[in-house]
């Protein structure tokens, strides 16, 4: 495969995991240009996307479209990559609106997606489905969860343990999902199908320990439940590129089909390190590229925390450093240091070594 030109991604909005999980994907390919985008001022992106631009307005914002046409126009943008759940509905919603193409499902398939009810009542004949209950007086069995029809993540979700509990949440939300509880394991299963239709590629993982509505603990699973699942989903639904969807295990152990999203997850990172970076194939795919998946079969698992980045205003030409206790630490190099050193390197930033052990082997420093 051949990628002659470097094609020009804006992600938007950059700041969210799904942005900041692109960003890692595609920010060392030869093949992309990569520019971040938000809405909001304060927001992860802007700390790791060298071409970033603030201030656009809200998805939902009657100029929304022509504010991002603006961008697109005047950085040559080729594609569009959503990285919100409610901005890939709304990209695909407006496709003929904007003026570069977009990394992403058709329309319909979106709007399904977006609604819990709708993806219910989608697949309601197709695969097993958590029970969801028109009102209090017809549960049965407690704990109930209750969720919003359209969101994403843990956010107004409510676990009840009684009748009274519940109806304190319907009475401040009455839109919730009044929904069977499952007790069991958890999953997600990341897929890919290409621009024929074809389901390329199904990687399972457990969610192992859960945060704010992300996987911060995960590793694969084998299980040919989910890829009998994917089959039916790719099948009844027509997908482009990432997607992914999610289970649960109800008290008998059977998988339950809980949310399908078309688009890239925050814990895809894990496939991505076995070698499946879904934001670039999708990206090779919206280019009408013919894609090769090859995985890595080692065991892995992937554990995420808080990352930080610092902006300054230091303005400096010369960096010293010491060897002793820094960048050498326990009889072992310091590999934050050596970072920092290269860093300056890039940076054309002269780095100075003090030692009071001087060896002419590490001349190489200087």
């Amino acid at each position: 495969m051949e990628v002659r030109t470097k094609q020009n991604i804006l992600v938007f909005p950059c700041g969210s995991e799904i942005g900041l999980e692109i960003f890692r994907s595609l920010s060392k390919s030869t093949h992309i240009r990569l520019f971040g985008a938000s809405s909001v001022t304060s927001n992860h992106g802007k700390y790791l996307y060298e071409n970033y631009i603030e201030g656009l307005p809200y998805v939902d914002d009657p100029v929304f479209i022509d504010a991002i046409n603006r961008v697109i126009d005047e950085h040559h943008i080729d594609f569009l990559f959503p990285a919100h759940d409610s901005v890939v509905l709304s990209f695909a919603k407006h496709l003929r609106k904007l003026k570069c193409r977009v990394i992403g499902s058709p329309q319909e398939t979106c709007r399904v997606c977006r609604s819990k009810r709708s993806t219910y009542q989608k697949f309601s004949t197709l695969l097993k489905l958590p029970k969801v209950f028109d009102s209090l007086e017809k549960v049965s069995e407690w704990p109930i969860f209750l969720k919003p029809d359209v969101g994403q993540g843990s956010r107004g979700i409510h676990l009840a343990q009684s009748y009274e509990e519940a109806k304190f949440y319907l009475r401040h939300d009455p839109s919730l999902l009044i929904v069977e509880y499952l007790p069991g394991v958890e999953y997600t299963v990341d897929c890919f199908t290409d621009y024929h239709g074809r389901l390329r590629f199904t990687g399972s993982r457990e969610r192992i320990r859960i945060k704010n509505g992300i996987s911060v603990n995960s590793r694969p699973v084998n299980n040919k439940d989910f890829l009998c699942m994917a089959e039916t989903i790719n099948d009844t639904l027509k997908f482009r590129g990432v997607w992914f969807f999610q289970v649960k295990e109800s008290d008998d152990g059977k998988k339950t089909l809980t949310e399908i999203a078309p688009r890239v997850a925050g814990t895809m990172l894990l496939y991505r390190n076995l070698g499946v970076n879904f934001a670039l194939l999708s990206v090779f795919d919206a280019m009408g590229l013919d894609i090769e998946i090859n995985v890595n079969k080692f065991n892995i698992e992937v554990d995420r925390a808080l990352s930080n980045r610092f902006k300054t205003d230091l303005i400096y030409k010369h960096l010293y450093i010491d060897l002793d206790d820094c960048l050498i630490f326990e009889n072992q190099v310091n590999l934050q240091a050596v970072a920092l050193l290269y860093q300056c390197l890039n940076r054309n930033i002269q780095t100075h070594l003090m030692t009071r052990h001087y060896d002419t082997s590490l001349e190489w420093i200087r």
